[in-house]
């Protein structure tokens, strides 16, 4: 007897759903400033500024800094990384679906 097929793994750098709601934001844009992801996805700064940083350190986004006149700005970019491992945890995520759904079909 041949068993159901096995779970995608997901990302576990993304997985969490703030994580997730940065990656996803970025990934619709070139560069986006700090403030623009923070308003735009309803966090604090410094929710914001812990979640970057993990992201940074897995090498999903990319930070730059600067000044617009003589005010400090920061800048994200997801990377080409964080951009094919969205993609892998919306693939699996979609596949999890999928094998519920077959799954559940098929008891009734």
């Amino acid at each position: 007897m041949i068993g159901p097929d096995p779970l995608p793994q997901l990302d576990a750098v993304v997985q969490h759903p703030s994580k997730l709601a940065v990656v996803a934001f970025l990934s619709s844009c070139t560069e986006a400033e700090f403030k623009a992801v923070r308003d735009g996805l309803d966090l604090t700064d410094s929710a914001l500024s812990k979640i970057v940083t993990a992201l940074e350190d897995a090498g999903y986004v990319a930070v730059r800094k600067g000044y617009v006149g003589k005010r400090p700005r920061t800048w994200l970019t997801l990377t080409g990384t964080g951009r094919s491992n969205l993609a892998g945890h919306l693939s699996a995520l979609q596949q999890i679906a999928d094998q519920a759904r077959g799954r559940g079909a098929s008891l009734g």
